[in-house]
């Protein structure tokens, strides 16, 4: 009985391997020395790869196809200038070799001359019939140069060549999200499925464009089509979960999310969203115990330690919340939405000084919503560091010039530095907005309130009562 290609490598490669072993030296023909040296380079053995491709050269000195594997290691190991010397002795004996063109084309790759690399792989589908990985090469080409259009398009003739190849199909619809062509790629898919009516990629992949579009329940009938195709397919179930909770079909949700449990080993994932769920439900205590599950599947999984202080935080238990919040923070520092909440909790616990260092974190790593100046200032008029807060209040009015509230405290932190006409002039503007947020202003500075001006300016008129 004749060996398949994988009994002839692993045959040859023990061969060969015994042979380093006892130092004898055995011959292979250029075909096995092939199989030896793919076998090597495949699973990173690159110096067992490399001394095959010596003792193989000594044996073969003119085989073009192991010095070309020679070329594809130099370039791997950034050796362009060896590397080229082979390609342009090659290429005086065989100018029509498309391999030649593919190494010349990896070579500028790496040296990031993306434009000259396709170039290279053009000539060589000009002299070869076998297209399919110069397409594939050509597609990661553009998508260095960023030309989704032309990366696309690559990746489609991939497909034409073999329907089977489900990278090429991600990399397709990956340059349709990016050029938000979502209409195109759900137009490619349909037409991809009536080909491969089977294929649970594509119907995934499908699903998740009908999400983009907000088409849920076309989402979900991809996402069926999907489970139907391969019933272990853990990412339809649990992309089928998130549409079932946007849809508010919660206990549907927790079905789908469940499954994924019983297919493999639990994830976090799953853990967090069964939580999330029975948390909307109102299962409070199933809600926690997922959550603690979460975090006990991946201790530095972030969303997990915040999923739990977000849960505290809503039933009041703010030192609690506080605990967990330190965790997510020190798990993801750089986050500013972990250094928000845990502000807000430390504004909740009355410590403002901890609730300043908080929020400045939070607004150093790029979180300039309305609410954090908001509250960050009313903070800092807590500490009576009025200077700080006015520095604050400026920076978010840059963002919110029309916001009544932070006129409002503005206006009250220029009173605190004796800012008369400022004060006036930012008072009148805030009550014109939005007189109700004036309560803000009392809250913070009612020794102005007897003030005649003041008392104007904060009193309701009726039109804004009514």
């Amino acid at each position: 009985m004749a060996l398949d290609s994988n009994e002839n490598s692993e045959k040859f490669v023990a061969k060969f391997e015994e042979m380093l072993k006892t130092n004898d030296v055995y011959f292979f023909d250029s075909e096995d020395f092939e199989h030896i040296i793919h076998h090597y380079l495949d699973i990173g053995k690159v110096s067992l790869g490399k001394k095959a491709i010596e003792i193989a050269l000594q044996q073969h000195p003119g085989s073009a196809e192991l010095r070309l594997l020679n070329v594809e290691v130099l370039v791997f190991e950034d050796k362009f200038q060896p590397a080229e010397k082979i390609l342009n002795e090659l290429q005086e004996l065989d100018p029509h070799n498309e391999e030649i063109y593919i190494q010349r084309a990896n070579i500028l790759s790496k040296q990031d001359n993306h434009l000259e690399a396709v170039n290279m792989l053009l000539e060589a589908l000009h002299i070869t019939d076998d297209c399919y990985d110069i397409y594939s090469l050509l597609g990661m080409e553009y998508l260095f140069m960023d030309n989704y259009e032309m990366a696309k398009k690559s990746f489609i003739k991939c497909i034409e060549y073999d329907n089977t190849d489900y990278s090429a199909l991600y990399n397709v619809v990956y340059c349709f999200e990016f050029l938000s062509d979502f209409d195109g790629a759900i137009h490619f898919l349909n037409e991809y499925l009536e080909r491969n009516p089977y294929c649970e990629v594509a119907w995934h992949q499908l699903g998740k464009m009908y999400i983009e579009k907000e088409l849920l329940p076309e989402a979900l009938a991809a996402f069926d089509f999907a489970i139907i195709a391969d019933d272990a397919f853990i990412g339809a179930y649990f992309e089928k979960g998130k549409v079932l909770e946007k849809l508010g079909k919660l206990n549907e949700a927790i079905i789908n999310y469940e499954h994924t449990l019983k297919i493999d080993d639990p994830t976090s994932h799953a853990y967090l969203r069964i939580g999330k769920c029975h948390e909307k439900l109102g299962n409070d205590e199933l809600a926690k115990y997922y959550f603690y599950n979460t975090v006990h599947e991946d201790p530095l999984l972030d969303k997990g330690w915040l999923a739990i202080t977000e849960f505290y935080y809503r039933q009041k238990n703010f030192k609690k919340a506080l605990h967990y919040a330190n965790k997510a923070t020190n798990i993801d520092s750089d986050n500013p939405l972990y250094w928000k909440k845990t502000a807000k909790i430390y504004l909740k616990l009355e410590n403002y000084e901890e609730a300043d260092f908080a929020f400045r974190q939070a607004v150093n790593l790029g979180n300039y919503e309305l609410d954090t100046w908001q509250e960050w200032s009313f903070v800092l008029c807590k500490l009576k560091d009025f200077g700080a807060a006015e520095q604050v209040l400026l920076q978010g009015l840059e963002f919110y010039e029309e916001d009544a509230e932070l006129l409002f405290i503005y206006s009250g932190v220029n009173l605190k530095l004796n800012n008369i006409n400022e004060a006036k002039e930012k008072i009148a503007k805030a009550r014109q907005l939005n007189p109700k947020k004036a309560v803000i202003f009392m809250k913070l500075f009612s020794e102005f309130s007897k003030l005649d001006w003041v008392k104007t300016a904060v009193k309701p008129n009726k039109k804004a009562s009514t």
